[in-house]
């Protein structure tokens, strides 16, 4: 076991795709979705041997709620009830994404911790006991527990292979709307009148990511464009400030695709070149001063800022 202070990078996760099937039986819905992770995100830090604790600051710290209820704690008591003896330790959260913006901070938090808890606790991250805290605490924490570009399926747990995918320049724009994901889906059901299929076919997005390879950058955006995000109409109908962010990322110059994000209300636009991006992120700043603008980089290259050494190092996720 280690005892010095561990660190990790919890990266955002975007939603490329989004497919939601009908409600089922135990509330959840069954989706596909094509993610990546981005080069921004949230630090998580532990301190091994305190009590089990966290504590959170950074720029979006006030609006992340009392740490009791946050994920990352959660996360933890799941796996201390799986495994005896578990060494803990206190955690120190840095915020820097919106939160409840579709980007999958918590959970990517939570994630974080269970990566801490593997090292401090010399566990591989397969552990089948970190999975099951994973999956019991939130849908979205698998996926990020080795954050690499992936097709989620059933509510979440059904994760292909590792894809590769080429570099992808995006902006992200969050207008500040806090979105609660219950009233989107709420809302998509109001809609569909359970019209919704029960199964999800593959979509044009799907098929070509999972057909091996390293598609090219043009032929996934033409594949992504027949695709959607299923919950993007009925978050712009509650929150019409989501509809003005994809337009604003539309009417920026070589903007490729602009999409919502998850259940919003962060929505990204995808260019061919990382100086697009940046011409792009920096006319949104001075247009929208009250919004949340970033450039960035999504796609195949792992972006973990590890502990330097790894937590992963060698283990293989």
């Amino acid at each position: 076991m280690t005892s010095r202070a561990a660190e990790q990078f919890a990266p955002a996760k975007i939603n490329l795709t989004l497919r939601i099937g009908r409600k089922r039986p135990d509330g959840y819905h069954d989706l596909e979705s094509l993610v990546v992770f981005a080069d921004i995100g949230d630090t998580l830090r532990i301190a091994p041997g305190e009590a089990l604790g966290l504590s959170v600051e950074g720029p979006t710290a006030t609006d992340s709620g009392p740490p009791e209820s946050n994920l990352v704690l959660k996360v933890a008591r799941a796996t201390q009830a799986r495994i005896p003896g578990l060494q803990m330790g206190h955690f120190h959260l840095t915020k820097a994404v919106p939160v409840a913006a579709g980007l999958g901070g918590g959970s990517s938090d939570a994630a974080a911790a269970l990566r801490l808890l593997a090292r401090l606790n010399n566990l591989p991250t397969k552990d089948a006991r970190l999975m099951d805290a994973a999956r019991t605490t939130g849908a979205d924490i698998p996926v990020c527990l080795d954050p690499s570009p992936r097709i989620m399926r059933g509510i979440g747990e059904v994760l292909s292979a590792p894809l590769r995918l080429p570099a992808l320049h995006a902006v992200l724009v969050n207008p500040r709307i806090p979105v609660p994901t219950a009233q989107v889906f709420a809302a998509l059901a109001k809609r569909r009148a359970d019209a919704a299929p029960l199964a999800i076919d593959r979509d044009e997005a799907s098929r070509l990511v999972e057909a091996g390879g390293n598609p090219a950058f043009d032929a996934l955006v033409d594949a992504l464009t027949s695709s959607s995000n299923d919950l993007e109409a009925p978050a712009t109908e509650l929150f019409p400030g989501i509809a003005e962010a994809i337009g604003a990322l539309h009417a920026t110059r070589r903007c490729r695709l602009a999409r919502m994000s998850g259940s919003g209300a962060t929505c990204f636009g995808l260019f061919a070149t990382a100086d697009d991006a940046t011409e792009a992120a920096a006319r949104l700043k001075r247009e929208h001063s009250g919004w949340w603008v970033c450039a960035t980089i999504l796609g195949s290259a792992k972006t973990v800022a590890a502990d330097v050494p790894s937590p992963l190092e060698g283990e293989g996720v």
